[in-house]
């Protein structure tokens, strides 16, 4: 699968359980670490850990694929799910502010936000 598509699909997914401002960002010419970062938001840190145990399931059930690392899922203020060449970052409302990862990697046109 292709690092676009299992982007896409990640936002769909988040899209599905109501997560808010979903954006991908390219940072293929930003970093080697990997190829896209999704991110978004959960109103509260009950919806941030159920947002990130979707992905994580939706993404083994439908392509076979597990995570490299999650970290800080279960706190519910900021979770990671690594998988290699896509990055899901998934925040609460006041850590998204406070991280704004979206301004760190913003080149002017490597923003993309995810509508249905």
């Amino acid at each position: 699968m292709e690092s676009l598509d299992l982007a896409k699909a990640c936002c769909k997914v988040l899209s599905d359980k109501k997560a808010q401002d979903i954006v991908m960002i390219d940072v293929r010419d930003q970093t080697v670490v990997c190829s896209y970062f999704v991110i978004a938001s959960g109103k509260s840190v009950t919806q941030v850990r159920a947002l990130g145990d979707n992905v994580e399931e939706a993404l083994k059930k439908q392509y076979d694929l597990w995570p490299e690392r999650t970290e800080g899922l279960r706190e519910g203020r900021w979770g990671v799910l690594d998988y290699g060449d896509i990055i899901v970052h998934i925040f609460n409302e006041e850590s998204r502010l406070f991280y704004y990862l979206e301004r760190l990697w913003d080149s002017g046109k490597n923003v993309t936000r995810y509508e249905d």
